[in-house]
């Protein structure tokens, strides 16, 4: 080993991946789906392998999931789960260490009972706050057994409350859990965790209802989709309406935290819940061919966004009576509402609540956290950093003038000379251009880094774009602006910037009709501030923009295709252009513009 400390995180179950960390710094973190081109996949085998390019040894292997990592598989003989067995292979870990008492290779850590808290974890980590509570929303987090009223259950925890200080404290609050069986007493205050939470106590709510995610999930499924297309019903919402025959998917009685009403939500067990659609007339299916068409599904898109964030937004006022602390960060694939995080900032701006919205709150995020909380636990390291404004975490590609030429010529691309002014031209003349550059984004926003971008002031830009990358008719497109004029054209409630993209902030008065081609139904826009020490070729491409046409804002997309994750690689990314009807791929650092010709 070095005198370096090398810790890797890893995430197990959908959107596996690996963050690799050095003395605490971050080297890369990168999903899974990424390097395999499989949505969301669920195994960081490649992930591991990436390690390699970076160091032969690590000293510590934490892995985060919702169950133990016995349940991971065999890899050979030796009985060894998957991910501890490919670490040994490639010598990463030691060959012939003996099991610890757990049965357990001993730099392998095991933090599967702790998914909660390796998403809050993280985002403390990341937030700049020296304390605060952290607010867990999530679909379905550690599975375990419980013995409630005498009786033993298998629960999974839904949303979380914790308390968070340097350098390692992460105090469970409360816990929402979800349970196949009916409970008698559904709150329990001062819960005595065990060996779960080191004999600490904690409330504890639980029900055979769905969670808040799931609730969401349900909805999704209901709208056409798949449980984990969540994003989907969140830009369908604006379409709909209050319906006053849809039955509330929240509860409306008087609840120490919220809770799904079960008559419409059913669950699902273990975790996932279905719209009860039979039980009410309103909600009868149709033979449209395209039930997005339909209101009653726009307006159950409606509903359960705007129930939901009310709901969280009661449940993070419940964060800060509990920990005592007004600055709240948030984490769990909740935190990737961006409409819910916008609408926070107006219900709690009289509260004195301060606000972190973790940008990868998703699972892939736990192996940043997982690998974070274990650095701060062994190290004691006290160091408050600063709040994380940038997602630019992915591995570091270096390409040769031969390997882009080679590349182009695999796909019968041409290579030329281009510079920022060249690139703009092709966008005022309505031509979309991809964008590859430095380190891929973490996360499912791209940032200038992996993005397809184009005019705002297309009229016809949406469904231009929709079309070409193969998305259904209703989805919105976020926006990139110089961070110094955000708040002329975008009410960003108190916020100096936002930079991450975690936000549908309103336009200001009159801007709607300048950016139509990024503008959504409700006048909201996602949006992303950028300034020149954030990402300055960015930068300077939105200003040589601005030059050319008085607008400081260009329309931004994840460089993928509809179902495909963001490019990771030169050759993702040209074989995408080949792939649809994109021709134009910017590789600034290099100087080339790559054209593919798919006529």
């Amino acid at each position: 080993m070095s005198n370096s400390v090398w810790i890797a995180g890893i995430a197990r179950g959908h959107n596996a991946g690996v963050c690799l960390l050095k003395d605490g710094e971050i080297v890369f973190s990168i999903e899974e789906e990424r390097l395999t081109r499989a949505k969301y996949d669920g195994g960081p085998l490649a992930s591991i392998l990436k390690i390699k390019e970076y160091t032969d040894k690590i000293d510590y292997l934490v892995v985060s999931h919702t169950t133990p990592l016995s349940g991971a598989g065999a890899l050979d003989y030796t009985g060894e789960d998957v991910y501890t067995g490919l670490a040994r292979k490639l010598g990463l870990i030691e060959s012939n260490a003996p099991k610890n008492e757990h049965g357990m290779h001993p730099q392998v850590v095991d933090m599967a009972m702790f998914h909660h808290k390796m998403h809050a974890g993280l985002a403390f980590y990341r937030s700049g706050f020296d304390e605060a509570v952290a607010v867990i929303v999530d679909g379905a987090g550690t599975f375990f057994p419980l013995t409630v009223d005498g009786e033993s259950m298998t629960c999974y925890e839904t949303e979380s409350i914790y308390k968070c200080n340097y350098p390692a404290q992460l105090k469970t609050l409360h816990k929402t859990m979800g349970t196949r069986t009916m409970v008698f007493n559904s709150y329990i205050e001062n819960f005595d965790g065990g060996d779960w939470e080191n004999n600490a106590s904690f409330n504890l709510s639980m029900s055979d209802k769905a969670g808040i995610v799931k609730a969401y999930e349900a909805v999704t499924e209901y709208c056409g989709w798949g449980s984990i297309e969540a994003g989907k019903t969140m830009g369908l919402f604006p379409y709909g309406e209050p319906d006053d025959s849809f039955p509330s998917i929240m509860d409306t009685n008087d609840n120490v935290v919220p809770t799904t009403n079960r008559n419409l939500i059913l669950p699902r067990y273990p975790n996932g819940a279905v719209v009860n659609a039979n039980f009410y007339e309103s909600l009868q299916d149709s033979n449209s061919h395209d039930v997005t068409l339909l209101q009653n599904r726009r307006n159950a898109a409606y509903a359960v966004q705007t129930e939901t964030q009310k709901a969280v937004a009661d449940l993070i006022r419940h964060a800060v009576k509990l920990g005592g602390s007004k600055n709240v960060v948030i984490s769990g694939g909740y935190g990737l509402n961006c409409v819910a995080n916008y609408y926070y900032l107006e219900e709690l701006k009289d509260e004195g609540i301060n606000i972190y919205v973790e940008p990868v709150s998703n699972d892939a995020g736990t192996a940043m956290g997982a690998a974070l909380v274990w650095h701060y636990h062994t190290s004691g390291d006290t160091t408050v950093k600063p709040q994380a404004t940038d997602v630019y975490l992915g591995p570091q590609y270096h390409y040769s003038e031969d390997d882009i030429n080679n590349t182009a010529e695999k796909y019968n691309a041409q290579v030329t000379d281009a510079q920022h002014n060249d690139i703009v031209k092709l966008m005022t003349d309505r031509n979309i251009v991809t964008l590859f550059q430095g380190r891929s984004e973490n996360g499912p926003r791209a940032l200038g880094n992996r993005s397809i971008m184009y005019d705002p002031t297309d009229p016809n830009g949406k469904d231009f774009v929709n079309s070409v990358k193969h998305r259904e008719y209703f989805r919105p497109f976020a926006g990139s602006i110089l961070e110094e004029d955000a708040h002329e054209w975008f009410d960003l409630r108190g916020m100096e910037s936002s930079p991450t993209m975690m936000y549908a902030v309103n336009c200001q008065p009159g801007i709607e009709e300048k950016i139509p081609a990024i503008i959504h139904v409700d006048g909201t826009c996602r949006i992303q501030t950028v300034n020149r020490e954030q990402n300055p070729v960015y930068y300077d491409i939105i200003k040589s923009f601005k030059d050319a046409t008085g607008c400081p804002i260009i329309f931004n997309t994840s460089f993928n295709l509809g179902g495909e994750p963001l490019v990771e690689t030169l050759e993702d990314a040209i074989r995408t252009l080949a792939n649809c009807d994109i021709e134009y791929l910017y590789l600034p650092e290099y100087g080339k513009l790559i054209t593919v010709k798919n006529w």
